[in-house]
């Protein structure tokens, strides 16, 4: 009698215990992806791309122009003015590598820069609707990181209603 009791009540335990979490799921790429915002972000990311690539045309045409002139005048020199020239342009393509490769990184520093607002603002949304809606935990949807997800958990409509998007 006393087995058949702890069991009953290790089975309520566990029961209340399960009823008390309610977990959701969210798109947050999607709902950035519909934010108004996101092309404000997307402009700037593309006007700071074009001042890099203007400033790497201005390097890739130097780098063009001086390995022409040394190609003319590689007969006139002498050795020792040919190995000066080959060093110069041997520096200034390994800069051009140099600028592509820091190119690359700030053009992601400035897009995280301008993102990063965006996603403050959808974590607070979803932080209150998940409050309003009385849910423990909310996870992404995005990767594909769950092998199922009920669609009656996901707020993602939810959270574009509150941001005032309409899908």
């Amino acid at each position: 009698m006393k087995f058949k009791f702890i069991l009953f009540a290790i089975t309520l335990f566990t029961t209340l215990s399960y009823a008390q979490t309610k977990v959701g799921t969210v798109n947050s790429d999607y709902i950035i992806g519909k934010m108004p915002q996101m092309k404000n972000v997307i402009r700037r990311v593309e006007n700071y791309n074009k001042r890099l690539d203007s400033s790497f045309q201005i390097k890739a045409k130097d780098f063009k122009a001086k390995v022409e002139a040394f190609k003319a005048a590689q007969k006139t020199l002498s050795e020792e003015e040919k190995k000066s020239k080959v060093d110069e342009i041997a520096a200034l393509e390994q800069e051009i590598g140099n600028f592509r490769q820091n190119g690359a990184k700030l053009l992601q520093l400035q897009r995280d820069e301008n993102m990063r607002p965006l996603y403050k603002k959808l974590s607070e949304v979803i932080a209150e609707v998940a409050k309003a809606n009385g849910y423990t935990q909310i996870l992404t949807t995005n990767g594909n990181q769950f092998g199922y997800v009920d669609e009656r958990f996901d707020i993602t409509k939810l959270v574009l209603e509150k941001l005032g998007i309409k899908e």
